[in-house]
């Protein structure tokens, strides 16, 4: 089946790939006393968020993989799955919610990276917004703190900062941190006299 050729969505209690043209159903998947939430189009499958936390990747014949979000039902139940399925580009997906962001590998649910939430602080699904490669998620904290400690920045390989190393702890040559500088780079070191 071409996947530009449906158009996944949720339907009820049932995630649903239609023909864009038609309307034509391709085919439909349920879980009995379950209702999904969000569905998110990938790599010409469906994955979708259950009000009872539970993720799953499916193609409309079988279901693939699936993932529990640990702590996540009563919250889900109460506000949705707004934002909650984020892609985050190189096969990779981002599940977001307040306690944590979990990352999968979307061709096998394996999971890549957890990130928690910062300690009085909650993420905000709703108000994460893509930008430049990165997902910009809010973490509000107490109203004392700084607005920088209220913004995290993820990619495919976990949080964005400063000399990061990627998934492997290998440093790419040539990159700040790298093995052949000072281990001070920003302190002025004297010759000796």
């Amino acid at each position: 089946m071409d996947e530009r050729a449906v158009r996944t969505r949720v339907h009820g209690a049932a995630v649903e790939a239609r023909d864009p043209r038609s309307g034509a159903l391709h085919w439909r998947h349920t879980r009995d006393g379950r209702r999904p939430l969000a569905v998110l189009h990938a790599r010409g499958e469906a994955i979708a968020l259950w009000d009872d936390g539970l993720v799953t990747d499916t193609d409309g014949r079988r279901v693939r993989w699936h993932r529990a979000l640990p702590a996540a039902a009563g919250w889900l139940r109460a506000q949705g799955g707004t934002g909650v399925l984020r892609p985050l580009g190189r096969g990779m997906l981002a599940v977001v919610t307040p306690r944590r962001v979990t990352a999968y590998r979307v061709a096998d649910g394996d999971l890549r990276w957890v990130l928690p939430a910062r300690q009085g602080c909650a993420f905000a699904p709703a108000r994460a917004v893509r930008h430049s490669g990165a997902l910009l998620l809010a973490q509000p904290c107490a109203p004392s703190a700084a607005w920088t400690a209220q913004l995290v920045a993820v990619d495919a390989l976990g949080r964005i900062t400063p000399r990061r190393r990627p998934l492997g702890d290998a440093v790419p040559p040539g990159r700040p941190g790298a093995p052949t500088e000072h281990p001070s780079a920003e302190k002025v070191v004297a010759p000796p006299r």
